[in-house]
């Protein structure tokens, strides 16, 4: 068994772990919100998540292509790094209470629900991301997943309790434990790894050369969210929240399932980095490599989800009744979700972070288009078509930019 095998193997355990906790959680959630609240809930985090995922101005995956390449050159990218993370988390703070004011307040969460996932999810995790992005770069695929992992236990365990405890109001309740599993999942990071975000004298603010080199994995950080997040929060904005609470319930579960693709790119990251020191003969046989196993296991992917769609139904509840429906349209896409995502991760490898954002910010205009142009002809129907289109899109485009390199 190959090295890059081997480390799937291993990952995919780990990240078969994390499916049972995201599915966990998902269904105690949406089982205990229903689709109208769920779908509230479902999209403001969207936000929140896409909004995250510019935190760290792409220094965590600068840390990634550096350690990859030197451990010694952790402390470098660290002292700008984390005082990054916290100024751009802080002003993304308030673009997110901004937008949800402009966009998103005639849903009617609270102010504090708001409060606890935009905090969460614009600071606190992204400083958590840092050292765990760094496991990843020393090819401790799987130790750096379960560090992942380890804040949506926590998440999962409130879930839980909040679900035991038959709270009146089982959403905001939740929100605060929310915030506070984060917290506490930074302290254990704290104590796992002692010199995690150096000591704040060695915090230095990054140089306009260092922006600009990690702009682009910023962006590129930005956009590889966006087509998983943006038709979430489309669906809350286009469709009745019931539907779109069956919409999302949907989707969330096609992304869990495609988990063993992101073992398998995780664990050839590393390798992908340093492909550009092998010959192009080798490089290219990873890349055939990677792409067939990952189409394979798209299409069976599809094939099981289409038949174990009514089984889906029955485990979130009467009042999800339609969702079978709506999973085994999202089959159609399952395959390309695979795909684009391995093929961004070859642009990322190949040191063009701008041509993956490029594809991406594609993929995000079509779904956009799309949405608002097919929903009000096909319903929810044409909400699927424009996510079909939008992913289909982008593994064309991707699949030229790989092969024009």
């Amino acid at each position: 068994m190959g090295p890059i095998a081997r480390s799937t193997l291993h990952t995919s355990i780990v990240l078969g772990l994390r499916l049972l906790i995201q599915a966990g959680t998902l269904l105690v959630i949406a089982r205990m919100l229903g689709p109208d609240q769920y779908a509230a809930f479902a999209g403001i985090a969207a936000l929140a998540v896409l909004l995250g995922t510019f935190s760290t101005f792409g220094t965590h995956l600068v840390l990634f292509a550096e350690v990859a390449k030197d451990p010694e050159r952790r402390s470098h990218v660290l002292s700008y790094a984390v005082p990054t993370t916290l100024i751009t988390g802080s002003i993304l703070f308030f673009v997110y209470i901004a937008s949800y004011l402009l966009f998103f307040q005639n849903i009617g969460l609270s102010g504090s629900i708001i409060f606890c996932i935009g905090l969460t999810e614009t600071i606190l995790l992204p400083l958590f991301l840092i050292p765990a992005t760094e496991e990843l770069a020393l090819e401790k695929t799987a130790r750096s997943q379960l560090l992942m992992i380890f804040p949506l236990a926590l998440r999962t365990l409130a879930a839980f309790v909040v679900m035991l405890l038959a709270v009146s109001h089982p959403l905001v309740v939740f929100a605060w434990l929310y915030l506070i599993s984060a917290v506490v999942a930074l302290f254990c990071m704290k104590w796992y790894k002692q010199n995690a975000w150096l000591n704040p004298h060695q915090w230095q603010l990054a140089t306009p050369p260092q922006l600009r080199h990690s702009a682009g994995y910023a962006t590129l950080a930005l956009t590889a969210a966006g087509p998983s997040e943006l038709d979430k929060m489309l669906a809350v904005k286009l469709l009745p929240l019931g539907v779109g609470g069956l919409y999302i319930a949907a989707s969330r579960v096609v992304g869990a399932a495609t988990l063993p693709v992101t073992a398998l790119l995780l664990a050839a990251l590393p390798r992908l980095f340093r492909g550009q020191l092998e010959t192009k003969a080798q490089s290219e046989r990873l890349n055939r490599w990677i792409l067939v196993s990952v189409l394979v296991y798209g299409v069976i992917l599809a094939g099981l989800l289409w038949l174990f769609a009514p089984w889906v139904e029955w485990l979130f509840g009467q009042q999800y009744q339609g969702i079978t429906q709506i999973l085994q349209w999202l089959c159609w896409v399952v395959p390309a979700l695979a795909l684009r995502l391995s093929l961004a991760s070859m642009l990322m490898a190949v040191d063009r972070p701008w041509a993956r954002a490029g594809v991406e910010i594609f993929g995000m205009f079509a779904l956009v288009v799309g949405a608002v142009i097919l929903y009000p002809l096909l319903g929810v129907v044409g909400m699927v078509l424009a996510l079909a289109i939008s992913e289909w899109g982008m593994v064309g485009i991707g699949y030229y930019c790989i092969n024009k390199n």
